[in-house]
């Protein structure tokens, strides 16, 4: 294995031990959590694996516009979609731990001036959002989740 093989290990077993440490503080607390997600809307996103098939549970960000649920495959602005992302389009199959609530859903991108509607609102409200958007060349995906 070469240096560079180790670091990106490292790098993939700190996010790992990061994603955990959320999890397990959303489930604690009724899906709240403190740290860089103090006071934002969290949700864990349940995906299916594009090669493994295995379950992956992944917290983050949502926007709730009237009901509907929005997720952001920001990645912090890399200029690499995130491994979630890629797992939806394989598999678009989900379920979402909302708070207390558990429910089964579609994953379905939103395109166009939808898209961009969503993604301003969230960045309005995040501006992290918009920092992460300037950072890449991407077009960062938006995603609904509808209920089954």
């Amino acid at each position: 294995m070469s240096n560079n093989d180790a670091a990106n290990n490292d790098a993939v077993r700190a996010v790992q031990d990061w994603n955990a440490t959320i999890i397990e503080e959303f489930r604690a607390n009724g899906g709240r959590v403190g740290g860089n997600f103090e006071g934002a809307p969290v949700l864990l996103l349940h995906t299916t694996g594009a090669k493994s098939g295995i379950e992956r549970v992944n917290p983050m960000m949502y926007l709730d516009e009237d009901g509907r649920i929005y997720v952001f495959a920001s990645k912090a602005g890399a200029d690499t979609h995130p491994d979630w992302y890629h797992n939806l389009l394989a598999n678009p199959q989900v379920s979402v731990e909302l708070g207390a609530e558990h429910f089964t859903g579609v994953a379905n991108n939103v395109v166009g001036p939808e898209r961009s509607r969503v993604y301003a609102k969230q960045a309005e409200r995040f501006p992290g959002f918009a920092e992460y958007q300037e950072k890449t060349t991407r077009v960062i995906p938006v995603i609904e989740l509808v209920r089954s």
